[in-house]
């Protein structure tokens, strides 16, 4: 440290961080801020420290820094995504509000002119509210819904994705729904679905509600059942990688080959991945009996039809895994070292979803014990 200049050393701490040499990363960056430091570089050491799972730290750190600088939303987003990790719902809902209000994201905040719902009885009103983020959010989500309608005695309107269409027509609790893109009724307000929770004072303790909260396609699975009749038990999907242009896509998603070891007599596995890794599945690894399903799914009425007849899903953190367990069906979800805020910390079951079981690195990156302990327990599924 001595020999650089504070610009190298924090370009010195940044590549390291990246390369996720975090103990490198952390000492430089503690070196700049030992006489005190700018902002931006009490950021990147909590950023060292959440990568190394020192999140009580790193929390620490961020309390303090909002105290000196409330009105940067940048430290306020990154407040709360640390707070949800921690399971602190009510201080972090309240901070989670904010993640539209950064650079990066201005652009995906939906301009409304009606007022916020919050959390009011507004009987003969009609509350509009709004799908955002990805899909696994909108399945995660959903379950609000019909307790907002009890909460707020208005008419529902919602407003999602085509994709997602279906599974909210076979729900309670929702008059009307309207496509993204589509000029929806007259509304008296609106809120977003991601919203819900702080609006509504979601604890750990109002979840899971009931399960499941959506259900698939009878159609679909009468479908699905016909074609998967013939095919050896137990059946067992997988997907491995999730979207690309995720943030955090790199942590989060693996190679079809780091699974070989699940590959065993007496298991049949199909992939349901989809997007850029799905051909991944016509070369699977030696041993492995895997079927290739991507080119026959269509949609996530398929994905849902499938789940509803298979024994489990093995998945990366991905919207399957959020289908799966809207709809109570099995499924064990790979986690990076520190993984996305909804799945908490130090525990391997999850408030969101009872048929969920969740599998952690235990050292960054390594995902081969992940593999290694699912191996076993898929060795007892098979028995």
């Amino acid at each position: 440290m001595n020999s650089l200049t504070p610009e190298q050393a924090e370009a010195e701490a940044r590549a390291a961080l990246a390369a996720n040499n975090f103990v490198k990363a952390e000492t430089l960056t503690r070196a700049l801020l030992a006489n005190g430091g700018q902002l931006h570089i009490w950021r990147l050491l909590v950023a060292t420290l959440r990568r190394q799972g020192k999140v009580h730290e790193a929390l620490e750190i961020l309390d303090m820094l909002v105290q000196h600088a409330p009105g940067n939303l940048d430290l306020r987003f990154d407040l709360s995504e640390v707070l949800l990790l921690i399971g602190d719902f009510k201080r972090g809902w309240r901070e989670y509000q904010y993640r539209y209000s950064l650079d990066h994201t201005k652009i995906l905040d939906r301009k409304v002119q009606k007022p916020l719902w919050d959390g009011r009885v507004i009987r003969d009103k009609t509350l509009l509210i709004h799908d955002e983020q990805g899909f696994g959010d909108t399945f995660q989500f959903l379950r609000m819904v019909p307790w907002v309608k009890q909460r707020s005695q208005a008419k529902i309107v919602l407003q999602i994705r085509q994709e997602q269409e279906g599974f909210a027509k076979r729900m309670s609790g929702i008059d009307q729904i309207v496509r993204q893109g589509e000029l929806p009724p007259a509304f008296d307000m609106h809120c977003q679905m991601m919203t819900l929770p702080e609006v509504t004072d979601l604890t750990l303790a109002d979840l899971p509600g009931q399960i499941p909260y959506i259900t698939a396609d009878p159609r679909r699975i009468r479908k699905w059942q016909k074609r998967l009749a013939t095919l050896p038990r137990p059946l067992v999907a997988l997907v491995w990688a999730g979207r690309p242009t995720h943030f955090n896509d790199a942590a989060r998603s693996m190679s079809l080959e780091k699974l070989a070891p699940l590959g065993m007599d007496g298991i049949t596995f199909l992939s349901v991945q989809k997007g850029d890794r799905a051909n991944d599945a016509n070369t699977p690894p030696e041993g492995m009996n895997l079927i290739n399903l991507g080119p026959e799914i269509s949609d996530f009425e398929d994905t849902a039809a499938i789940f509803n007849v298979i024994d489990l899903l093995i998945s990366v953190d991905s919207s399957p895994i959020h289908l799966a367990g809207a709809l109570g069906r099995p499924a064990w979800v790979m986690l990076p070292f520190v993984p996305d805020w909804r799945w908490l910390l130090d525990r391997d079951d999850t408030p969101w979803y009872p048929s969920v079981k969740l599998f952690r690195q235990s050292a960054s990156g390594d995902w081969s014990g992940v593999v290694q302990n699912m191996a076993t327990e898929l060795a007892k599924l098979r028995s």
